[in-house]
C-alpha cells in the first residue's frame, strides 16, 4: 500500500518504555477500503507487554511500531467499490484482517488463519494514531445508543461474544469464570445477558470481585482462598490463562461439561486433570479473538444496554499522554480499561 502526502500524530513504541508521539505517513485508501479517523482506543494486556517488555508471547518488537488494536472512529474516505454513504459513519474497528482467500478464511475460520494481519502486533502499526485504513467489511457501524466513551470496548466485548458463541447456548446453564479482569467481566456480562441461570467468578483481586458482584455475578470467590466446587458447573470459561486456574475450571465441570479457554496462557503447558476430561467426556474449546459473528453480537449486546461497558472504563487520557496511560495500567491495580482519546492532545 502506497503512502500519500500528509501525516498523522501517533504513539510509536521504539523499545521497552520508550513511547514517542511522532508524525507517521498516512496511507492511501485502496479499492474496497475505508479510512477511519480514530477517535478512541482502549488499552489491552498485549499493549502493556509490548510497552513494558518489548514483546508479547513469541512476538517481539523489531522496529518502531504504533500500539493499539481496540478502537473506534468515523469513516472519512472510501475507496472504489465502497458506498459514499459510509462517510460519516461511526464504526468499531475489527483489527485482525485476513487475506480473504485462504481456505480458513473462506470457511469462516479467519481468526485462526496464519494470513491474518493484526493492527498493533509488531511490525504492523496499530490504532494509537489519528487515522487508519482497513477493509470496508472490518469497519462495523455503531448505533447511536453506544456512546463514544465506551465504543472502543466493542473489540474486547467481541472476544467475550465469540467465547459465548464457541460453547453454544448458555441459556439456563451454570457458569464458572476464572479471572475477573476485563475479559472475564465481559464474559460474565455476556452470559448473564444470554440467560445463564447461575454465574460464579474467581480472582485474586477483591476489588475486581466487587465489580463482578455489582455486574450481577451470583457468587464471587477469592482465588487461593475459596475453591471452586468440583463438578458443579455446566460450562467454565478460563479468562486468566493461569495454569492453576485452568485446572480449577476443568475440575469444576460436571459430566459433559464444556471448558472454554479464553485467556492467553503465560506458558505453553500446564498440569491438567486429563482423567476428568476422559471420565466425564468434557469438551475443551479454544477461543481465539473473534469469528464472523462476534462484532455484530457485541454491538447488539452493547447497543441494547444488556452489557455495561462504562463500568469497566476507569480512566481516559489524551493521545499525547499515551505513555502515562500505559504506566497507569501497569502500576495501578484499580485500573480496568483505560481509554485513550486520540482526538485530544491536552490533559483530561
Amino acid at each position: 500500500m502506497a503512502v500519500i502526502s500528509g501525516n498523522d500524530e501517533a504513539a510509536v513504541l521504539h523499545g521497552p518504555r520508550d513511547l514517542r508521539i511522532e508524525k507517521i505517513d498516512r496511507m492511501q485508501v485502496g479499492d474496497g477500503q475505508v479510512r477511519v479517523e480514530v477517535h478512541g482506543v482502549s488499552l489491552c494486556g498485549s499493549d502493556l507487554h509490548y510497552y513494558a517488555d518489548g514483546r508479547n508471547g513469541s512476538n517481539s518488537l523489531t522496529q518502531p511500531t504504533v500500539l493499539g488494536h481496540e478502537g473506534f472512529g468515523v469513516v472519512t474516505e472510501v475507496g472504489a467499490g465502497v458506498s459514499q454513504d459510509r462517510i460519516g459513519q461511526r464504526v468499531a474497528i475489527e483489527p485482525a484482517i485476513p487475506n480473504g482467500t485462504s481456505p480458513l478464511s473462506l470457511s469462516g475460520h479467519y481468526n485462526v488463519c496464519p494470513s491474518v494481519v493484526c493492527f498493533g502486533s509488531p511490525p504492523n502499526h496499530g490504532l494509537l494514531r489519528q487515522s487508519v485504513v482497513l477493509a470496508n467489511e472490518f469497519a462495523h457501524p455503531l448505533p447511536d445508543s453506544i456512546d463514544d466513551d465506551v465504543a472502543a470496548l466493542i473489540e474486547p466485548l467481541a472476544v467475550a461474544a465469540w467465547a459465548a458463541a464457541r460453547v453454544g447456548s448458555v441459556l439456563g446453564k451454570r457458569i464458572a469464570i476464572t479471572g475477573a479482569g476485563p475479559i472475564g467481566l465481559l464474559v460474565l456480562q455476556t452470559v448473564i445477558a444470554l440467560g445463564a441461570s447461575e454465574t460464579t467468578i474467581t480472582d485474586v483481586a477483591p476489588a475486581r470481585l466487587e465489580v463482578a458482584a455489582a455486574l450481577g455475578a451470583t457468587t464471587t470467590l477469592r482465588s487461593g482462598e475459596d475453591a471452586l466446587p468440583e463438578g458443579a458447573f455446566d460450562i467454565a470459561f478460563d479468562c486468566s490463562g493461569h495454569p492453576g486456574a485452568i485446572a480449577d475450571a476443568a475440575r469444576s465441570l460436571g459430566p459433559a461439561g464444556i471448558l472454554a479457554l479464553v485467556g492467553v496462557p503465560g506458558r505453553a503447558s500446564a498440569e491438567f486433570p486429563i482423567g476428568a476430561v476422559q471420565r466425564w467426556e468434557l469438551d475443551i474449546r479454544g477461543c481465539f479473538r473473534y469469528g464472523p459473528s462476534a462484532f455484530a453480537d457485541a454491538i447488539a449486546l452493547a447497543g441494547s444496554a444488556r452489557v455495561d461497558l462504562a463500568a469497566l472504563v476507569t480512566s481516559t487520557y489524551p493521545l499525547a499522554e499515551s505513555a502515562a496511560a500505559l504506566e497507569a495500567a501497569l502500576t495501578d491495580p484499580t485500573q480496568l480499561k483505560i481509554v485513550i482519546d486520540t482526538t485530544s492532545q491536552g490533559p483530561q
